[in-house]
């Protein structure tokens, strides 16, 4: 039995499970309603399956079309969504051999209330359902904007509800929570018109079956061979909150459809502001965890304003294997390779299979696609499991097509999926019910810095690497399209099942998923720094918490009376340096002192101006140290970081306006080491 879950926009995902479900009853009916008589059962055996899909979908003949990869743009698209059902016909054939282990992921109907008080948990607001007065979660209610208290508030609603269905006491009233009624923090939603595809049935539609060409793929308000536009995006405000105060008047574009040509992707830039840009490595765990915790608030809002709801996937939670390569958790999987690697992020083996395809693969024509020998990729599986950590296993042995074939078996086999179960519905809808490009990409963006740190990390080595897939089409005749719909099924579409109407649908969004992923990768990994400003006010407002706490201890007031001439310091974070007390005396305004642990000078007083920025700093370092750098800074980067008073800990961009970040930070610390790898 394969266990389906169904989003808002009628998508099956299938969870993981080596067998064929059985078919659903008229549905054969409604694929051949309009082929031709050249379809008949007989002409269809005689072509390979994922053809036989194809022609389904495009209405064309049975014979195959004539075409070459090495052509043009054009001749790709003619093939459709060939490479696609290709790619799961590939995957169902190697589950079928018993090549690969497939594990069931269970899914449970949530009760009724379940859903929001998993939500409230989820957003680190858990104290809301105990009731408890806990600082962490005070402090996050004080920083939400308009739009996100509103989307707390409606779930906090909905979760109170149900109690009182259930005669179940309600813990706490909303009024108390925001300090405001009800209808103050409703806002107006801009409707968003679902976007048609390939003439799927959409709600209050009739089925209309239209030809595939190789122009139906999401207009992006771009003619075929009109060069991209560049558009500018802006990470000062909240994405729901710019989506709120948007003229009512708007009209959304119509009947847009998908371009599979690169040219119909805008060209977005990022503006950098005073403060620099921020790469999700560069903030400590800490408040990285903070940052996923509004991402959800964040993420919710967005939807919310936009009209399109916001569904996850409720399943439970299986163990995976303890050892191994293959179908281990990406968590178990780096602490075993941490005990051999301290503090590696990327699983050894997914680096390794990277690291082959990067020396050799690249160029190699069909690569991702063109499938590798199935009896020796299953060979090379069961010998990479017993000789990998032994480091005996031959790795020039290994076929570029064979090594493209184990990296989709890593990722196909991961207990739960690289993008999470949870969320894949949310994946598939950013695309069925928002028609906007710069849209799809917030809410991609908000989804992406909502992953766990493994997935992410694991995730941003893999689009690295199809980055330079696709760097080297020249070579290799795979594009962007091309690589996104091979790897689609792996990371959205588990099983070489019998293709459905909704699977159909499913194709095209999640091959787009896959290239605005791949094309928008450097955006995706900047945490916006209006989720960075509202944690610096959630670490602001729990000291603040913390500190009016101690004031009800007579112990504490005793030793702060003893202290009141003394400067007022913030409790020291992990990671921040020790210094000698001659070191620590309080600095002029505008001044900030410099510490460089690894260098022959550890201190430097730096008077600033608006244009200082961190590379000046570092640079008046390494000019001061020269000569004198010890050994171990040698070989490695230095960065300047942040630590202490409102953030955890901060890698500040070179570009970063020092003055800036000193007045938004007045009592951080500031050091220069290496950057985390």
């Amino acid at each position: 039995v394969t266990m389906e879950m169904k989003d808002s926009g009628s998508v099956v995902l299938t969870a993981y499970h080596p067998h064929s479900p059985a078919r659903i009853p008229g549905m054969e009916q409604s694929f051949v309603q309009d082929i031709p008589p050249s379809h008949s059962p007989a002409s269809r055996k005689s072509l390979p399956r994922c053809r036989r899909i194809n022609r389904m979908l495009s209405n064309e003949s049975a014979l195959p079309p004539t075409f070459s990869r090495s052509n043009s743009q054009a001749s790709m698209d003619s093939t459709s969504m060939e490479d696609f059902w290709c790619e799961v016909e590939n995957i169902k054939e190697s589950r079928e051999d018993g090549s690969e282990e497939a594990t069931l992921l269970e899914f449970k109907p949530a009760d009724e209330g379940e859903l929001e008080a998993e939500w409230l948990q989820d957003v680190g607001l858990s104290t809301l359902i105990s009731g408890a007065e806990e600082e962490d979660g005070q402090a996050l209610l004080s920083t939400l904007t308009r739009t996100q208290a509103a989307a707390v508030q409606k779930r906090y609603n909905t979760y109170t509800q149900t109690l009182r269905k259930k005669n179940k006491h309600t813990v706490r009233d909303v009024r108390d929570i925001f300090g405001t009624n009800d209808s103050s923090l409703t806002f107006e939603t801009v409707p968003v018109p679902p976007v048609p595809s390939n003439g799927i049935q959409l709600s209050g539609q009739k089925p209309v079956w239209k030809s595939v060409t190789s122009n139906s793929c999401l207009d992006c308000g771009l003619d075929k061979g009109s060069p991209s536009i560049t558009e500018e995006l802006s990470y000062e405000v909240s994405f729901s909150e710019s989506i709120a105060v948007l003229p009512k008047t708007q009209e959304w574009p119509k009947n847009q459809r998908f371009k599979k040509e690169d040219s119909a992707l805008p060209k977005f830039i990022v503006r950098k502001s005073r403060f620099g840009l921020t790469e999700v490595g560069d903030l400590s765990p800490e408040d990285m965890k903070k940052i996923r915790y509004l991402s959800l608030i964040e993420l919710t809002a967005f939807y919310d304003a936009l009209g399109v709801e916001l569904k996850r996937n409720r399943a439970e939670r299986v163990r995976g294997r303890e050892n191994g390569l293959f179908g281990v958790p990406l968590t178990v999987l780096l602490e075993n390779d941490q005990k051999k690697v301290p503090g590696i992020k990327v699983p050894l083996i997914f680096q390794k299979l990277l690291l082959k395809l990067e020396e050799t693969g690249l160029e190699t024509e069909g690569i991702l696609r063109v499938p590798g020998s199935a009896s020796r990729v299953k060979n090379l599986h069961q010998e990479l499991e017993a000789k990998f950590y032994e480091d005996t296993f031959d790795w020039d042995q290994v076929r570029n097509n064979d090594a493209a074939g184990l990296l989709k078996m890593f990722i196909r086999e991961l207990p739960s999926p690289l993008f999470t179960v949870e969320y894949l519905p949310a994946f598939i809808t950013l695309v069925e019910k928002i028609s906007k490009i710069k849209l799809q990409l917030q809410a991609l963006h908000l989804l992406i810095m909502l992953l766990p740190e493994a997935n992410r990390d694991t995730a941003k080595a893999f689009l690295q690497f199809l980055k330079k897939v696709v760097a080297n089409e020249g070579k290799n005749k795979m594009n962007l399209w091309n690589v996104s719909m091979i790897v689609a099924p792996n990371l959205f579409i588990y099983k070489g099942k019998r293709a459905n109407q909704q699977e159909m649908q499913a194709a095209a969004t999640t091959a787009h998923i896959v290239r605005l992923l791949i094309r928008y990768q450097d955006i995706l990994w900047t945490v916006p720094s209006f989720l960075i400003s509202q944690v610096r006010k959630m670490n602001e407002a729990a000291m603040n918490n913390s500190k009016r706490q101690m004031m009800f201890d007579k112990g504490v007031r005793k030793l702060l009376r003893r202290k009141t001439m003394e400067r007022e310091r913030p409790e020291r974070p992990e990671g921040a340096v020790t210094f000698p007390p001659y070191l620590q005396s309080d600095i002029p305004e505008g001044v900030i002192r410099v510490y460089a642990p690894l260098h022959s000078k550890v201190s430097m007083a730096i008077q600033l101006n608006g244009q200082t920025k961190a590379k000046d700093i570092l640079a008046r370092f390494h000019c001061e140290n020269s000569r004198g750098s010890s050994q171990n800074m040698r070989g490695q980067i230095q960065s300047l970081h942040e630590i202490g008073g409102n953030i955890g800990q901060h890698c500040l961009d070179p570009d970063a306006y020092m003055l800036d970040v000193y007045r938004a930070n007045p009592q951080a610390e500031w050091v220069i080491k290496p950057k985390a790898s």
